[in-house]
Order: C-alpha cells, then structure tokens, then sequence
C-alpha cells in the first residue's frame, strides 16, 4: 500500500464552496469530515467512470455528486469488486426478520456506514483466511486460530425481552475460534462502523428500561447514571449491553465489541474516549470494549497480504491527501494575477545650505 504524506492526526480543511459546488456536493450542514469525505466519494466516482445521480428533496430532485446513478446503483458500482456486489445482494436479500436495511442506501448512497461495512468486511467474509490474519493482527490477545463465519447487520434477538427488549444490532460480527491449549474456543468481535456519521441514535431509551441489565452486567462504574441513556453515548450503551446479555445468556461463550471509524473523525473518537471512562476494567465473563481507526484495519490487510485490496479501501475512504491537493488547487484559483507595487527607491538626504 502506498504511504501517504500526510499525518493521520492533521485536521482536514474546510473545503471552498465553488469547489463542492463544481462537484454537486455543497450540503449546507455538512460537518468539516463529511464535507471533505463526500468530495473524495465523488472523486473516486469520477476516476472510475461511475455515473452519479440525484437526490429528491422538497423541491424536486437535485444533483447529488455522492449518490450513484440508478443504473449504477443497480450494477453494484458502490462496491470494489463485483464480489462484494454479489456479496450486498446477498446481505440484502437474506437479511434477519426484523433487519432494516435500507437497499437504496447500501447500493446508491456512497457516504453509507453499511457500504463502507460491507466494502471493509465482505472482504474478509469472502476469504476466511485473510480474515484470520487481519483480525489476529488487530486483537493478538484473542489468539485467533480461524473464522467460521461473518454476518452483517446481525442481531442474536431483535425485541427480545432476555437481551435487551429493543431492536439493536451489530453492523458485522465476526464468528472466530480462539486458540487455548490444544483446544479452540468460540468467540464473537461484534463491530460498529462509522464513516461520517455520529454515535448518535434516533430512539431514546426507555426510563429504566436497561436498569437491571446494566447492574447485572458488571460494565459500568455506575450503571444508572444517566449520560449513558442519552446521545451521544447511548448507541454504544444499548450495543454493548446486548453483547453483554448475550455471554450472559449463553449464546455466545465470550465477546468483545468494537466500533470503528477513520482517525480523522475525531468526534467518533471523543465519543469513544467518553464512553471509556464510564466502563469498569472488564474481568472474566465481561465483554470488552474498544475503538479502532479505519486506518489500523487498512494497515492490518496490508499486512496479511491483501495490499492491493487495502489500496483500494484507502483510495475510496482515506486518501485526505487528495483533498489536501484539491482544496490547494482551488484557494489559488481564488488569488487573481495582480502585479506588487515596484519597491520604491531608498530615500535619498540631501543636503541644503543653512541660512545665514
């Protein structure tokens, strides 16, 4: 994989609005990430000849730079290979009872958490030998030996009242067999992707719904307090309980729970840190928690020798530098060709005689 110049932890720009606009992705309450990712997304579209398409607002439909066209869409041109296009149909069509999966966001929308998962991870679920690797890169302390499966937007029960009553789901959970001994061990990495989007969730909590649950879990240092029922932690509260109810229960023998989100969504990344601090260190029986950058997973297939497919997912996801280049582009544009003011001469004394 090509390294990039530019360091993960630099701010991206505010992009210049003639340059959205001369890409039909100005969107008014677009954040700095999200404007800079729709830019890319539209430019990875262009490079690959891909048609873009339009948004239907209140007004009528509207160019949108980020949303594929129909037929585009259609042809499965939101996904890298036509493997992962073929592996979307399937997710779509075979989705849990109870799954929302919205298919003109997975195959129109190129800014989608769910495209980005199954762009990411369908990689992985096609080769489980490469998922073995890449995921023993990333958590060593799991030991993996290999991958039996990996679903997408998965749920061990929807509404179920012995988990968490409400209709939560992981974005893709990784099915892996730990090493231990001369035995192997089930266990579950159930992830959540963000690309752009917050850690926010649309659906309050119920008052005292999760009460029980988050005392029994062991998690929390104080599981009643109240931020954790609110945005923007609430999302990873209600996910991470149902990771914990379902050890519980018995249906998955251990587990651990991950979201994951590039390095520059720093909101992503305060979210997470926040939501740390409210946890107990996990011990035996309790399901850990943490967040990784898009990054770290890019590298790790790098690393499994999947570099061209990790080039791929940076080129499409990650490449700032290039909007870096763009935005450069555009602010000297905006300097017209003007001409300085000649320095003038050095001041010259001279001397004249005294009266008398």
């Amino acid at each position: 994989m090509s390294q990039s110049t530019r360091p993960v932890t630099a701010p991206l720009p505010i992009v210049p609005v003639e340059l959205l606009k001369r890409f039909h992705v100005h969107e008014r309450h677009d954040s700095r990430l999200k404007a800079c990712a729709r830019l890319l997304q539209v430019l990875w579209l262009t490079d690959h000849k891909i048609p873009t398409g339009y948004h239907q607002g209140r007004n009528g439909p509207r160019r949108l730079g980020s949303r594929l066209s129909i037929t585009a869409a259609q042809a499965g041109r939101n996904f890298l290979s036509p493997d992962l296009a073929n592996l979307a149909q399937h997710v779509v069509a075979y989705q849990e009872p109870g799954a929302f999966i919205d298919a003109g966001r997975v195959f129109a929308n190129a800014l989608g958490s769910t495209g980005l998962s199954i762009n990411v991870m369908g990689m992985l679920a096609l080769d489980l030998g490469l998922a073995a690797r890449v995921l023993c890169q990333l958590f060593p302390e799991l030991n993996i030996a290999s991958v039996d499966h990996i679903r997408f937007e998965h749920s061990p029960g929807r509404a179920d009242p012995t988990l968490t009553g409400d209709r939560s789901a992981f974005d893709v959970c990784a099915f892996v067999n730990r090493r231990q001994g001369r035995k192997t061990k089930p266990a579950v990495i159930a992830f959540e992707f963000k690309y752009t989007e917050s850690l926010h969730d649309s659906a309050a909590c119920t008052p005292g719904h999760y009460d029980d649950l988050a005392e029994a879990s062991g998690l929390f240092k104080d599981p009643q307090h109240a931020a954790l029922r609110v945005n923007p932690l609430q999302q990873l509260f209600r996910e991470h309980l149902l990771a914990q109810a379902t050890v519980m229960r018995g249906d998955w023998p251990e587990a651990i729970f991950v979201s994951i989100a590039p390095a520059a969504h720093d909101r992503a990344q305060r979210q997470a840190d926040f939501y740390t601090a409210f946890l107990n260190p996990p011990t035996d029986g309790q399901v850990p928690y943490r967040h990784l950058t898009l990054e770290a997973f890019v590298t790790a297939l790098h690393f499994a020798g999947a570099s061209n497919a990790a080039q791929a997912l940076f080129e499409r996801y990650l490449d700032w530098g290039r909007i870096d280049r763009a935005v450069a582009q555009a602010l000297h544009k905006r300097v017209e060709k003007w001409t300085p003011v000649p320095k003038p001469a050095p001041l010259q004394l001279v001397d004249t005689p005294r009266a008398a």
